[in-house]
Protein backbone atom coordinates (compact mmCIF):
# COMPACT_ATOMS: atom_id res chain seq x y z
CA UNK A 1 0.00 0.00 0.00
CA UNK A 2 1.47 3.45 -0.89
CA UNK A 3 2.58 5.81 1.88
CA UNK A 4 -0.19 8.33 1.16
CA UNK A 5 -2.80 5.59 1.58
CA UNK A 6 -1.31 4.68 4.95
CA UNK A 7 -1.45 8.37 5.88
CA UNK A 8 -5.12 8.58 4.91
CA UNK A 9 -5.98 5.49 6.95
CA UNK A 10 -4.11 6.92 9.95
CA UNK A 11 -5.90 10.26 9.60
CA UNK A 12 -9.29 8.54 9.38
CA UNK A 13 -8.46 6.41 12.44
CA UNK A 14 -7.48 9.50 14.45
CA UNK A 15 -10.49 11.59 13.39
CA UNK A 16 -12.90 10.11 16.00
CA UNK A 17 -10.39 10.82 18.77
CA UNK A 18 -10.05 14.45 17.64
CA UNK A 19 -13.83 14.83 17.56
CA UNK A 20 -14.28 13.23 20.99
CA UNK A 21 -11.55 15.37 22.54
CA UNK A 22 -13.20 18.50 21.18
CA UNK A 23 -16.64 17.55 22.50
CA UNK A 24 -15.43 17.02 26.06
CA UNK A 25 -13.22 20.12 26.01
CA UNK A 26 -9.89 18.23 25.98
CA UNK A 27 -8.46 19.10 22.54
CA UNK A 28 -4.94 18.41 21.34
CA UNK A 29 -3.00 21.04 19.36
CA UNK A 30 -0.05 19.79 17.36
CA UNK A 31 2.45 22.55 16.56
CA UNK A 32 5.48 21.98 14.33
CA UNK A 33 8.38 24.43 14.68
CA UNK A 34 11.02 24.97 12.05
CA UNK A 35 12.94 27.77 10.40
CA UNK A 36 15.64 28.59 7.94
CA UNK A 37 19.20 27.99 9.16
CA UNK A 38 20.32 30.09 12.17
CA UNK A 39 16.82 31.43 12.77
CA UNK A 40 16.79 30.37 16.44
CA UNK A 41 14.47 27.34 16.62
CA UNK A 42 15.98 25.92 19.82
CA UNK A 43 15.81 29.25 21.64
CA UNK A 44 12.23 29.76 20.44
CA UNK A 45 11.07 26.42 21.83
CA UNK A 46 12.96 26.93 25.09
CA UNK A 47 11.35 30.35 25.57
CA UNK A 48 7.91 29.05 24.59
CA UNK A 49 8.02 26.23 27.14
CA UNK A 50 9.56 28.32 29.93
CA UNK A 51 7.04 31.14 29.50
CA UNK A 52 4.05 28.81 29.31
CA UNK A 53 5.15 27.04 32.50
CA UNK A 54 5.63 30.42 34.21
CA UNK A 55 2.22 31.62 32.98
CA UNK A 56 0.70 28.50 34.51
CA UNK A 57 2.15 29.62 37.84
CA UNK A 58 0.48 33.00 37.58
CA UNK A 59 3.33 35.00 36.03
CA UNK A 60 2.34 37.57 33.39
CA UNK A 61 4.80 36.26 30.80
CA UNK A 62 2.39 35.88 27.85
CA UNK A 63 -0.32 38.54 28.30
CA UNK A 64 -1.79 38.38 24.77
CA UNK A 65 -2.09 34.59 24.94
CA UNK A 66 -3.79 34.83 28.33
CA UNK A 67 -6.14 37.42 26.86
CA UNK A 68 -6.97 35.03 23.99
CA UNK A 69 -7.71 32.39 26.62
CA UNK A 70 -10.14 34.76 28.36
CA UNK A 71 -8.02 34.79 31.52
CA UNK A 72 -8.94 31.16 32.16
CA UNK A 73 -5.43 29.67 32.14
CA UNK A 74 -4.85 28.10 35.55
CA UNK A 75 -1.93 25.67 35.23
CA UNK A 76 0.62 24.39 32.74
CA UNK A 77 2.69 21.24 33.17
CA UNK A 78 4.97 19.08 31.07
CA UNK A 79 3.14 15.98 29.85
CA UNK A 80 4.68 12.55 30.54
CA UNK A 81 6.79 11.25 27.65
CA UNK A 82 4.88 7.98 27.40
CA UNK A 83 5.96 5.71 24.54
CA UNK A 84 6.98 8.45 22.09
CA UNK A 85 9.42 7.22 19.42
CA UNK A 86 11.19 10.55 19.07
CA UNK A 87 13.80 12.14 21.34
CA UNK A 88 12.41 14.53 23.94
CA UNK A 89 13.20 18.21 23.48
CA UNK A 90 15.64 18.87 26.35
CA UNK A 91 14.34 22.19 27.64
CA UNK A 92 16.14 21.71 30.97
CA UNK A 93 19.56 21.47 29.29
CA UNK A 94 18.89 24.54 27.16
CA UNK A 95 17.81 26.57 30.19
CA UNK A 96 20.97 25.42 31.97
CA UNK A 97 23.11 26.72 29.10
CA UNK A 98 21.38 30.10 29.34
CA UNK A 99 21.89 30.12 33.12
CA UNK A 100 25.64 29.42 32.88
CA UNK A 101 28.29 32.04 33.66
CA UNK A 102 28.70 33.38 31.05
CA UNK A 103 25.39 32.36 29.46
CA UNK A 104 25.64 30.39 26.20
CA UNK A 105 23.27 30.09 23.27
CA UNK A 106 21.87 26.53 22.89
CA UNK A 107 23.12 24.40 20.00
CA UNK A 108 21.39 24.04 16.65
CA UNK A 109 18.66 21.54 15.78
CA UNK A 110 20.12 18.36 14.25
CA UNK A 111 17.18 15.93 14.45
CA UNK A 112 13.52 15.57 15.25
CA UNK A 113 12.48 16.05 18.86
CA UNK A 114 9.16 16.49 20.59
CA UNK A 115 7.61 17.69 23.83
CA UNK A 116 4.05 18.09 25.07
CA UNK A 117 2.49 20.43 27.61
CA UNK A 118 -0.90 20.27 29.29
CA UNK A 119 -2.68 23.61 29.64
CA UNK A 120 -5.43 23.57 32.26
CA UNK A 121 -8.17 26.17 31.80
CA UNK A 122 -11.39 27.01 33.55
CA UNK A 123 -14.36 25.83 31.56
CA UNK A 124 -16.10 28.32 29.28
CA UNK A 125 -19.59 28.53 27.84
CA UNK A 126 -19.00 26.32 24.79
CA UNK A 127 -20.36 22.83 24.15
CA UNK A 128 -17.03 21.51 25.32
CA UNK A 129 -17.48 23.57 28.49
CA UNK A 130 -20.86 21.93 29.18
CA UNK A 131 -19.27 18.50 29.04
CA UNK A 132 -16.26 19.89 30.87
CA UNK A 133 -18.48 20.99 33.75
CA UNK A 134 -18.54 17.36 34.80
CA UNK A 135 -14.82 17.59 35.58
CA UNK A 136 -14.61 21.31 36.32
CA UNK A 137 -11.95 22.28 33.77
CA UNK A 138 -10.61 21.88 30.25
CA UNK A 139 -7.19 20.44 29.45
CA UNK A 140 -5.62 21.44 26.16
CA UNK A 141 -2.60 19.35 25.17
CA UNK A 142 0.01 21.27 23.18
CA UNK A 143 2.26 18.85 21.33
CA UNK A 144 5.46 20.37 19.88
CA UNK A 145 7.67 19.04 17.10
CA UNK A 146 11.12 20.49 16.48
CA UNK A 147 12.88 19.64 13.22
CA UNK A 148 15.82 21.00 11.22
CA UNK A 149 15.08 23.86 8.88
CA UNK A 150 17.08 22.24 6.09
CA UNK A 151 14.45 19.49 5.89
CA UNK A 152 11.67 22.01 5.30
CA UNK A 153 13.33 22.92 1.98
CA UNK A 154 12.53 19.39 0.78
CA UNK A 155 8.80 20.11 0.95
CA UNK A 156 8.71 21.82 -2.49
CA UNK A 157 10.57 18.80 -3.93
CA UNK A 158 7.67 16.44 -3.24
CA UNK A 159 5.84 17.57 -6.38
CA UNK A 160 8.90 17.60 -8.68
CA UNK A 161 10.29 14.74 -10.73
CA UNK A 162 14.04 14.44 -11.23
CA UNK A 163 14.12 16.29 -14.55
CA UNK A 164 12.19 19.28 -13.20
CA UNK A 165 14.26 19.38 -10.01
CA UNK A 166 17.53 19.20 -11.98
CA UNK A 167 16.55 22.05 -14.27
CA UNK A 168 15.44 24.31 -11.41
CA UNK A 169 18.48 23.51 -9.25
CA UNK A 170 21.03 24.07 -12.01
CA UNK A 171 19.34 27.34 -12.97
CA UNK A 172 19.81 28.58 -9.39
CA UNK A 173 23.41 27.32 -9.20
CA UNK A 174 24.41 29.13 -12.39
CA UNK A 175 23.02 32.45 -11.12
CA UNK A 176 25.23 35.20 -9.69
CA UNK A 177 27.41 34.40 -6.69
CA UNK A 178 26.28 30.77 -6.57
CA UNK A 179 28.14 30.08 -9.82
CA UNK A 180 31.49 30.91 -8.18
CA UNK A 181 30.72 28.82 -5.09
CA UNK A 182 29.65 25.88 -7.30
CA UNK A 183 32.41 26.35 -9.90
CA UNK A 184 34.04 22.93 -9.47
CA UNK A 185 30.75 21.04 -9.54
CA UNK A 186 29.41 22.95 -12.55
CA UNK A 187 32.62 22.44 -14.52
CA UNK A 188 32.59 18.72 -13.73
CA UNK A 189 28.91 18.12 -14.50
CA UNK A 190 29.02 20.18 -17.72
CA UNK A 191 31.95 18.07 -18.95
CA UNK A 192 30.03 14.80 -18.54
CA UNK A 193 28.95 13.20 -21.82
CA UNK A 194 25.18 13.09 -22.27
CA UNK A 195 25.16 9.29 -22.13
CA UNK A 196 27.50 8.90 -19.12
CA UNK A 197 27.31 5.37 -17.67
CA UNK A 198 25.72 4.52 -14.34
CA UNK A 199 29.14 4.24 -12.72
CA UNK A 200 29.27 4.34 -8.91
CA UNK A 201 32.59 6.20 -8.88
CA UNK A 202 31.08 8.91 -11.08
CA UNK A 203 28.04 9.10 -8.82
CA UNK A 204 30.13 9.44 -5.67
CA UNK A 205 32.39 12.08 -7.25
CA UNK A 206 29.44 14.13 -8.48
CA UNK A 207 27.69 13.93 -5.13
CA UNK A 208 30.82 15.03 -3.24
CA UNK A 209 31.28 18.05 -5.51
CA UNK A 210 27.60 18.95 -5.26
CA UNK A 211 27.65 18.64 -1.47
CA UNK A 212 30.72 20.92 -1.31
CA UNK A 213 28.93 23.45 -3.53
CA UNK A 214 25.89 23.48 -1.21
CA UNK A 215 28.11 23.90 1.84
CA UNK A 216 29.94 26.80 0.23
CA UNK A 217 26.64 28.47 -0.66
CA UNK A 218 25.46 28.09 2.94
CA UNK A 219 28.64 28.84 4.90
CA UNK A 220 30.28 31.46 2.66
CA UNK A 221 27.33 33.21 1.04
CA UNK A 222 24.59 32.71 3.65
CA UNK A 223 22.19 31.07 1.18
CA UNK A 224 19.23 28.97 2.33
CA UNK A 225 17.46 27.56 -0.75
CA UNK A 226 19.61 24.43 -0.91
CA UNK A 227 18.22 20.98 -1.75
CA UNK A 228 18.05 18.21 -0.73
CA UNK A 229 18.09 19.28 2.91
CA UNK A 230 19.56 16.06 4.25
CA UNK A 231 22.74 16.57 2.24
CA UNK A 232 23.51 19.46 4.61
CA UNK A 233 21.90 17.91 7.69
CA UNK A 234 21.56 14.13 7.26
CA UNK A 235 20.39 13.53 10.83
CA UNK A 236 21.69 10.95 13.32
CA UNK A 237 22.01 8.13 10.77
CA UNK A 238 24.55 10.09 8.79
CA UNK A 239 24.99 9.98 5.04
CA UNK A 240 23.37 7.02 3.25
CA UNK A 241 23.45 5.99 -0.44
CA UNK A 242 19.97 7.40 -1.08
CA UNK A 243 21.58 10.86 -0.74
CA UNK A 244 24.13 10.23 -3.49
CA UNK A 245 22.41 12.10 -6.28
CA UNK A 246 22.84 15.51 -7.89
CA UNK A 247 21.33 17.53 -10.77
CA UNK A 248 22.34 16.80 -14.38
CA UNK A 249 22.06 19.08 -17.44
CA UNK A 250 20.72 16.08 -19.43
CA UNK A 251 18.71 14.21 -16.79
CA UNK A 252 17.01 11.67 -19.04
CA UNK A 253 18.39 8.32 -20.16
CA UNK A 254 19.27 4.96 -18.71
CA UNK A 255 22.87 5.53 -17.62
CA UNK A 256 23.94 8.00 -14.94
CA UNK A 257 20.75 10.01 -15.49
CA UNK A 258 18.66 6.92 -14.80
CA UNK A 259 20.61 6.18 -11.60
CA UNK A 260 20.22 9.77 -10.40
CA UNK A 261 16.49 9.72 -11.16
CA UNK A 262 16.13 6.45 -9.25
CA UNK A 263 17.90 7.86 -6.19
CA UNK A 264 15.95 11.11 -6.38
CA UNK A 265 12.68 9.15 -6.41
CA UNK A 266 13.89 6.96 -3.53
CA UNK A 267 14.83 10.04 -1.50
CA UNK A 268 11.43 11.65 -2.04
CA UNK A 269 9.69 8.38 -1.12
CA UNK A 270 11.83 8.09 2.04
CA UNK A 271 11.08 11.67 3.08
CA UNK A 272 7.37 11.05 2.60
CA UNK A 273 7.39 7.76 4.49
CA UNK A 274 9.81 8.64 7.30
CA UNK A 275 9.09 12.30 7.96
CA UNK A 276 6.24 14.04 6.18
CA UNK A 277 3.65 11.26 6.50
CA UNK A 278 4.26 9.97 10.06
CA UNK A 279 5.21 13.28 11.68
CA UNK A 280 4.68 16.41 9.62
CA UNK A 281 1.22 15.37 8.41
CA UNK A 282 -0.02 14.96 11.99
CA UNK A 283 0.61 18.58 12.90
CA UNK A 284 -2.15 21.11 12.31
CA UNK A 285 -0.23 24.28 13.21
CA UNK A 286 3.11 25.39 11.77
CA UNK A 287 5.51 28.18 12.72
CA UNK A 288 8.40 29.06 10.40
CA UNK A 289 11.20 31.21 11.83
CA UNK A 290 13.26 33.41 9.50
CA UNK A 291 16.40 35.44 10.16
CA UNK A 292 15.38 38.31 7.88
CA UNK A 293 17.90 40.67 9.49
CA UNK A 294 20.73 38.21 8.89
CA UNK A 295 19.70 37.94 5.24
CA UNK A 296 19.77 41.74 4.88
CA UNK A 297 23.20 41.83 6.46
CA UNK A 298 24.52 39.07 4.16
CA UNK A 299 23.79 41.12 1.04
CA UNK A 300 21.55 41.23 -1.99
CA UNK A 301 22.19 37.69 -3.29
CA UNK A 302 21.60 36.06 0.11
CA UNK A 303 18.48 38.13 0.70
CA UNK A 304 17.01 37.23 -2.69
CA UNK A 305 17.83 33.56 -2.04
CA UNK A 306 15.98 33.75 1.30
CA UNK A 307 13.01 35.38 -0.43
CA UNK A 308 12.91 32.61 -3.04
CA UNK A 309 13.13 29.91 -0.37
CA UNK A 310 10.34 31.49 1.66
CA UNK A 311 8.04 31.83 -1.32
CA UNK A 312 8.55 28.14 -2.19
CA UNK A 313 8.00 27.03 1.42
CA UNK A 314 4.89 29.18 1.86
CA UNK A 315 3.39 27.84 -1.34
CA UNK A 316 4.06 24.24 -0.31
CA UNK A 317 2.65 24.73 3.21
CA UNK A 318 -0.57 26.22 1.87
CA UNK A 319 -1.49 23.00 0.07
CA UNK A 320 -4.09 22.11 2.74
CA UNK A 321 -7.73 23.05 3.10
CA UNK A 322 -9.25 20.53 0.67
CA UNK A 323 -12.26 18.30 1.30
CA UNK A 324 -10.05 15.38 2.34
CA UNK A 325 -8.41 17.46 5.06
CA UNK A 326 -11.86 18.58 6.22
CA UNK A 327 -13.10 14.98 6.30
CA UNK A 328 -10.17 13.60 8.27
CA UNK A 329 -9.41 16.65 10.38
CA UNK A 330 -5.83 16.52 9.07
CA UNK A 331 -3.86 19.25 7.34
CA UNK A 332 -2.38 22.54 8.44
CA UNK A 333 -4.99 24.84 9.96
CA UNK A 334 -2.83 27.86 10.82
CA UNK A 335 0.61 29.05 9.75
CA UNK A 336 2.76 31.74 11.35
CA UNK A 337 5.94 33.19 9.88
CA UNK A 338 8.17 35.08 12.30
CA UNK A 339 11.17 37.33 11.67
CA UNK A 340 13.44 36.52 14.59
CA UNK A 341 15.99 38.68 16.46
CA UNK A 342 13.58 41.62 16.44
CA UNK A 343 15.41 42.95 19.51
CA UNK A 344 18.37 43.73 17.22
CA UNK A 345 16.42 46.73 15.87
CA UNK A 346 14.72 49.51 17.87
CA UNK A 347 10.98 49.49 18.49
CA UNK A 348 10.20 51.99 15.71
CA UNK A 349 11.56 49.59 13.08
CA UNK A 350 9.81 46.38 14.13
CA UNK A 351 6.66 47.14 12.17
CA UNK A 352 8.84 47.54 9.08
CA UNK A 353 10.44 44.16 9.81
CA UNK A 354 6.98 42.55 9.96
CA UNK A 355 5.93 44.25 6.72
CA UNK A 356 9.10 43.10 4.94
CA UNK A 357 8.53 39.50 6.02
CA UNK A 358 4.93 39.75 4.81
CA UNK A 359 6.17 40.65 1.33
CA UNK A 360 8.63 37.74 1.34
CA UNK A 361 6.00 35.22 2.43
CA UNK A 362 3.51 36.43 -0.18
CA UNK A 363 6.12 35.94 -2.90
CA UNK A 364 5.97 37.47 -6.37
CA UNK A 365 2.32 36.46 -6.81
CA UNK A 366 1.17 38.09 -3.57
CA UNK A 367 -0.59 34.94 -2.30
CA UNK A 368 -0.07 35.14 1.47
CA UNK A 369 -3.27 33.34 2.47
CA UNK A 370 -4.48 31.26 -0.44
CA UNK A 371 -6.19 27.87 -0.03
CA UNK A 372 -8.06 29.15 3.02
CA UNK A 373 -5.19 28.57 5.47
CA UNK A 374 -4.95 31.52 7.90
CA UNK A 375 -1.41 32.88 7.70
CA UNK A 376 0.09 35.51 10.00
CA UNK A 377 3.45 37.28 10.07
CA UNK A 378 5.29 38.55 13.14
CA UNK A 379 8.44 40.23 14.39
CA UNK A 380 9.79 38.15 17.25
CA UNK A 381 12.59 37.96 19.77
CA UNK A 382 12.35 34.66 21.63
CA UNK A 383 14.96 35.83 24.15
CA UNK A 384 15.38 39.59 24.38
CA UNK A 385 19.04 40.61 24.64
CA UNK A 386 18.85 44.38 24.19
CA UNK A 387 17.16 47.55 25.36
CA UNK A 388 16.17 50.50 23.19
CA UNK A 389 18.60 53.41 23.30
CA UNK A 390 19.69 56.46 21.32
CA UNK A 391 22.96 56.76 19.41
CA UNK A 392 24.52 59.69 17.56
CA UNK A 393 25.14 59.30 13.82
CA UNK A 394 26.72 62.15 11.86
CA UNK A 395 25.85 64.52 14.68
CA UNK A 396 22.17 63.60 14.91
CA UNK A 397 20.34 61.27 17.32
CA UNK A 398 19.07 57.96 15.92
CA UNK A 399 17.09 55.11 17.47
CA UNK A 400 19.44 52.28 18.47
CA UNK A 401 19.69 49.23 20.69
CA UNK A 402 22.11 48.48 23.52
CA UNK A 403 23.35 45.07 24.64
CA UNK A 404 26.40 42.98 25.55
CA UNK A 405 28.41 41.84 22.54
CA UNK A 406 28.90 38.09 22.34
CA UNK A 407 32.56 38.36 21.33
CA UNK A 408 33.88 40.23 24.37
CA UNK A 409 30.94 40.95 26.71
CA UNK A 410 31.34 44.69 26.13
CA UNK A 411 28.24 46.87 26.34
CA UNK A 412 27.59 48.56 23.00
CA UNK A 413 25.04 50.80 21.34
CA UNK A 414 24.19 49.66 17.82
CA UNK A 415 22.38 51.50 15.05
CA UNK A 416 21.62 48.63 12.67
CA UNK A 417 20.46 50.70 9.70
CA UNK A 418 16.98 51.22 8.30
CA UNK A 419 14.70 48.24 7.64
CA UNK A 420 12.90 48.56 4.28
CA UNK A 421 9.14 48.02 4.26
CA UNK A 422 9.39 45.82 1.16
CA UNK A 423 12.16 43.99 -0.73
CA UNK A 424 14.86 46.61 -1.23
CA UNK A 425 15.52 48.57 -4.38
CA UNK A 426 19.06 48.31 -5.86
CA UNK A 427 20.08 51.58 -4.19
CA UNK A 428 19.71 49.93 -0.78
CA UNK A 429 22.49 47.47 -1.59
CA UNK A 430 24.69 50.18 -3.09
CA UNK A 431 24.55 51.98 0.26
CA UNK A 432 26.01 48.88 1.86
CA UNK A 433 25.27 49.76 5.49
CA UNK A 434 23.46 47.31 7.66
CA UNK A 435 25.07 46.17 10.91
CA UNK A 436 24.13 42.84 12.50
CA UNK A 437 26.13 42.16 15.68
CA UNK A 438 25.81 39.06 17.85
CA UNK A 439 24.62 39.79 21.35
CA UNK A 440 25.18 37.80 24.50
CA UNK A 441 22.00 36.26 25.95
CA UNK A 442 20.86 37.47 29.37
CA UNK A 443 21.62 35.12 32.21
CA UNK A 444 18.48 33.23 33.21
CA UNK A 445 17.17 31.37 36.21
CA UNK A 446 18.03 27.68 35.45
CA UNK A 447 14.58 26.63 36.64
CA UNK A 448 12.92 29.13 34.30
CA UNK A 449 10.52 30.04 37.09
CA UNK A 450 10.18 33.66 36.06
CA UNK A 451 9.91 32.92 32.36
CA UNK A 452 12.11 34.34 29.63
CA UNK A 453 12.19 37.99 28.46
CA UNK A 454 10.87 38.18 24.90
CA UNK A 455 9.28 40.36 22.25
CA UNK A 456 6.14 39.21 20.47
CA UNK A 457 6.06 35.58 21.59
CA UNK A 458 2.64 36.03 23.17
CA UNK A 459 1.17 37.60 20.00
CA UNK A 460 2.50 34.74 17.87
CA UNK A 461 1.09 32.07 20.20
CA UNK A 462 -2.27 33.86 20.35
CA UNK A 463 -2.44 33.79 16.54
CA UNK A 464 -1.48 30.13 16.38
CA UNK A 465 -3.43 28.50 19.20
CA UNK A 466 -5.69 31.18 20.69
CA UNK A 467 -8.73 29.90 18.81
CA UNK A 468 -8.58 26.57 20.69
CA UNK A 469 -8.05 28.10 24.12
Amino acid sequence: MPADAFGLLRDLAEAPERLARGLIGQPRIRLAVTGLTRAGKTVFLTALVANLLAAGRGRRTLPLLEQAAGGRLRAVRLAPSGTERLPRFDVEAHLAALAADPPAWPGRTEDLSTLALELELERGGSLGGLFGSLIGHRTVTLELLDYPGEWLLDLPMLDQDYAAWSAATLTRLRRGERAAAARDFLAWVDALPEGAPADEALARRGHALYRDALRACRDTLGFRFLQPGRVLNPGPRGETPVLWFFPLPHPRGRGLGGLMAERHAAYIAAQRAEFFEPFFRRFDRQVVLVDVLGALHAGRAAFEDTAEALAAIAGALRHGGGWLDWLTGAGIARIAFAATKADHVPARQRDALTALLGHLVAGPQGRAGEAGVPTSVHALSSLRCTEDDVAVLDGRPVAAVRGLLLADGRSAKVYPGEIPLRPPEPAFWDHGFFEMPEFQPPRLDPAGGSGVPHLGLDALLAALIGDVL
